[in-house]
C-alpha cells in the first residue's frame, strides 16, 4: 500500500510535459514491440533492432525517415500496424487518449485538461476535449475522402482491387499524417507526370501541415449559416499561419525552380517545372514524399530545402520544424526593430512580447541543437556536408525526405536522428520545459544594469 501512494505522489510530481515525454516513450516502446512481431515481416526478413527502433520513432514522430524499404520488409499486417502508429502520430498521443477516455466514459480532469494542451501546443486548457472531438472529426473525413478517392482512382495501375485501396489507405494516412512512408518502394516517383495524384497528396499534406486550429475555424466558416459567416472572425493564429505556410510554399516553389533552373529543370515542359517545383515546395514543410530523386538537384538547392525543412509546418499540426508561425514572429520581430516599431501590430492586433521572446528562444535553441547535431554526424560518418545537413533538418523537421545516407549510418547517428524526430515532433518550448525547477522563484530582484550590444 505504501508503494502505491509512493507511485502516486512520484506522478503528481512530474509536471504535465514530463507525462507527455513518458506517454510518447511508452508510444515508441509499444510500436516497436509491434513492429518486432514476426507477423508484421515478410517471410525469411530479420530486421535489426535499432532499425525497427528507428522506424517506430520516425512513425510516432511522423517523419518518414527509415533505414529500411517498407514494401520489401513489412506484411500487409505490418503495413497496417504502420499506418496505426502514424495516425496516433498526426492526432498526438494525448487526442487519442482522450477519445479513449470519451469511450469508457471517462472524466476528463484538470490535468488530463493540461496534458492535452502541451501535446497540440495551446496556451489555454479550456476547451480541450472539444478541440479533441473537433480535431479527429475533421482528420477522419478528409481521410476517409482521400482514401475512396485514391483508392478508387488507383483501381488502374493496381492487378487487384485490394492492391489499389490498399495503396490507397496508406497513401492517405501518410500523407496527412506528413508521415512520408511509402509503401511503392519509390515515393511518388512513379507518378510523376501524374497531376491528379500530385494535386490530392499536395491538399493532404497541407491539411496535415497547416494546423488543426486552422482546419477547424475553416470548417465552422464553411457550414456555419449566411448570417453567421459576417460576424464569424478568423483569429490571430489562422490569419499568420495561413499567410506564412502559403508564402513559404509559394517562395520555396520558385526558389526550387530557379535554384535548378540551368540543371534539373533544362528541357522540362512548363507544367512539369511547375508540378516538380511546387510539389518539393509542399513536401518540405514536413510531408516527406517525393515526386523525384532530391539527389539530382543542385547543393544549393539542398540547402535552400534545408532552410524549408527546418521551419517545418505550423503549430498544432502533424508536422515539426520550428513552426511557421515562430519563423514570421522572428521576421516580423527584425523588421519591426531595424525600423524602429515598439509595438508590434500584425493584422490589426498587437503582439505580445511574450510570444516574441518564445519565438526567438525557439528559433535559437532549434539552431544550436541542430548545429551541434551536424558537427556529432560530421565526426562520425564519412558523408558531405551538405548530405548529413540535409539529413539532420529533415529530421528535426519531421519530413522525411533523404540524399539517401539513412540505411547507411552509425547507430550513433541514427540515435541522434531519433532524438532530433522527437525533438522536432513535441516542439522545443515543450522539449525544453521537460526539465524545468519546479522551485518558485524568491520575490525579490537584483539591480539592473545595461549591457553594451552589437
Amino acid at each position: 500500500m505504501k508503494l502505491y501512494h509512493s507511485r502516486i505522489n512520484w506522478i503528481n510530481r512530474l509536471s504535465p510535459v514530463q507525462i507527455l515525454f513518458i506517454f510518447y516513450l511508452l508510444a515508441v516502446t509499444i510500436s516497436t514491440v509491434l513492429l518486432s512481431l514476426p507477423v508484421s515481416h515478410k517471410d525469411g526478413v530479420n530486421i535489426a533492432f535499432i532499425d525497427i527502433l528507428f522506424t517506430a520513432v520516425s512513425a510516432v514522430s511522423v517523419t518518414g525517415l527509415s533505414t529500411i524499404t517498407i514494401v520489401d520488409t513489412l506484411s500487409t499486417t505490418g503495413i497496417i500496424i504502420l499506418a496505426i502508429i502514424l495516425q496516433f502520430g498526426a492526432v498526438g498521443v494525448m487526442a487519442i487518449g482522450t477519445l479513449l477516455w470519451l469511450l469508457i466514459g471517462k472524466k476528463i480532469g484538470l490535468k488530463e485538461r493540461r496534458l492535452i494542451m502541451t501535446d497540440q501546443n495551446q496556451t489555454s486548457f479550456q476547451g480541450m476535449v472539444r478541440l479533441v472531438k473537433q480535431i479527429i472529426y475533421v482528420l477522419l473525413m478528409i481521410e476517409l475522402i482521400g482514401f475512396l478517392v485514391l483508392g478508387t482512382y488507383f483501381l488502374q495501375f493496381f492487378p487487384t482491387a485490394k492492391d489499389a485501396y490498399l495503396q490507397g489507405f496508406f497513401g492517405t494516412i501518410s500523407a496527412i499524417s506528413n508521415g512520408g512512408f511509402d509503401i511503392t518502394g519509390d515515393s511518388l516517383r512513379t507518378f510523376s507526370h501524374d497531376y491528379f495524384v500530385q494535386f490530392i497528396n499536395m491538399l493532404l499534406i497541407i491539411f496535415g501541415a497547416i494546423g488543426f486550429p486552422v482546419l477547424i475555424e475553416v470548417k465552422e466558416y464553411i457550414f456555419a449559416k449566411k448570417h453567421q459567416r459576417k460576424i464569424q472572425r478568423f483569429s490571430l493564429f489562422t490569419k499568420v499561419t495561413t499567410f506564412t505556410f502559403f508564402s513559404l510554399v509559394v517562395v520555396g516553389a520558385l526558389g526550387i525552380f530557379l535554384l535548378d533552373l540551368n540543371h534539373f529543370f533544362v528541357g522540362k515542359t512548363w507544367h512539369e517545372s511547375f508540378f516538380y517545383s511546387l510539389f518539393q515546395s509542399v513536401t518540405t514543410r514536413s510531408g516527406g514524399l517525393s515526386t523525384m530523386d532530391v539527389r539530382l538537384l543542385t547543393e544549393e538547392n539542398h540547402l535552400f530545402m534545408s532552410f524549408l525543412m527546418f521551419i517545418g509546418a505550423s503549430p498544432s499540426s502533424a508536422g515539426g520544424g520550428i513552426r511557421t508561425t515562430t519563423f514570421a514572429l522572428v521576421l516580423i520581430y527584425v523588421i519591426s526593430y531595424a525600423r524602429g516599431v515598439k509595438n508590434i501590430r500584425v493584422f490589426n492586433r498587437e503582439i505580445y512580447e511574450s510570444d516574441l521572446a518564445k519565438a526567438v528562444t525557439v528559433t535559437f535553441m532549434a539552431g544550436i541543437i541542430v548545429f551541434f547535431s551536424i558537427l556529432i554526424v560530421m565526426k562520425i560518418e564519412p558523408f558531405s556536408l551538405m548530405q548529413i545537413i540535409f539529413e539532420i533538418t529533415s529530421a528535426f523537421g519531421t519530413v522525411g525526405l533523404s540524399l539517401g545516407i539513412t540505411s547507411e549510418l552509425t547507430t550513433i547517428s541514427k540515435v541522434i536522428l531519433m532524438i532530433l524526430m522527437f525533438i522536432g515532433r513535441v516542439g522545443i518550448l515543450t522539449f525544453l520545459l521537460m526539465f524545468k525547477s519546479n522551485k518558485k522563484n524568491g520575490n525579490y530582484h537584483y539591480p539592473k544594469e545595461k549591457i553594451i550590444i552589437g
